[in-house]
């Protein structure tokens, strides 16, 4: 019998199984849940894979409930393993912090790892990481708005020196304001922050530096959490074609990551909203353009 194909019958001969219920299982039109399923699994695909192919199960049934999608999480759950997609993970961070030993003075540490604020425009944190490319290393600049985790100002550049943060400084004052009165603008001892010219044009939008221990981690949890699943999600992320291959390409893909963080990216601290629609929903509830209650027009 070698080389031919088994018949039927002996198949169920030798597993016990009538003929007759293979027959109707197989003649059997599908259950509604195997047809619910076949509708669900290319439509969660297809959020997994607008959002960076980044979310587990958790986050792509907040998707999915937003996008209209009746679903449960564990069903998403087991979509998701079915289908042989899963969430991005993190991995370990590499310091990138170098104090300049030239400076016996520093901003003081006005946070003290108590990242959060009231209001947008109260605390920003900001940090470098990097990112190895076959044309050199591609250095990125995130300052970050502790209330909504909005990304209000980022630069790429192929050096780290002063000049790329303050580079990324000038996107914040133009997406936020000129002046920005009492805001704390924390980072590491890096000699970028440390610099003259850094706190120079902290002074200039009304900004206080803030500056961690050297070394610590947490003292710029924010920031490094941040840079964190930037590296997760675009750089060794599932979207990745390949290597990196010059700096102007991990610009241009940090600029397409950076949009979907601040409007479509789902963040547990915000109860899984996007930073746009969460600083709307700030805004709205402080509005105080109405007309005063009780008094006519």
């Amino acid at each position: 019998m070698e080389g031919r194909p088994l018949g039927v019958e002996f198949i169920c001969t030798l597993l016990q199984v009538a003929p007759s219920s293979y027959y109707a299982a197989k003649t059997r039109p599908p259950s509604a849940r195997a047809l619910r399923d076949a509708e669900l699994t290319p439509q969660l695909i297809k959020l997994w894979e607008d959002n960076y192919r980044v979310y587990g199960a958790r986050k792509l049934h907040k998707a999915a409930r937003r996008a209209g999608l009746d679903v449960g999480r564990d069903q998403v759950a087991r979509l998701m393993r079915v289908a042989g997609i899963e969430g991005a993970r993190r991995s370990k961070r590499v310091r990138t912090t170098r104090a300049d030993p030239s400076t016996t003075a520093r901003h003081p540490d006005l946070v003290e790892r108590a990242f959060r604020a009231d209001a947008p425009n109260q605390l920003w944190v900001t940090d470098l990481t990097f990112v190895a490319t076959w044309a050199g290393v591609a250095y990125v600049c995130f300052i970050v708005d502790a209330f909504s985790r909005m990304i209000v100002g980022w630069r790429v550049a192929s050096h780290m020196r002063t000049g790329m943060v303050l580079d990324a400084m000038e996107m914040a004052r133009w997406s936020r304001g000129a002046r920005l009165e009492g805001l704390r603008c924390h980072s590491d001892a890096g000699s970028q922050f440390t610099s003259l010219r850094w706190g120079e044009r902290l002074a200039e939008i009304g900004a206080l530096p803030s500056i961690g221990s050297v070394g610590d981690s947490f003292d710029n949890a924010l920031a490094e959490t941040v840079n964190g699943y930037y590296k997760a999600e675009l750089i060794r992320g599932p979207t990745r074609a390949g290597p990196w291959k010059t700096v102007e390409d991990v610009e241009l893909a940090t600029l397409g990551w950076v949009h979907w963080h601040n409007t479509a990216r789902l963040h547990s601290y915000l109860r899984d909203i996007p930073p746009v629609e969460y600083e709307q929903a700030f805004y709205a509830a402080h509005r105080t353009d109405h007309d005063p209650v009780g008094i006519p027009p």
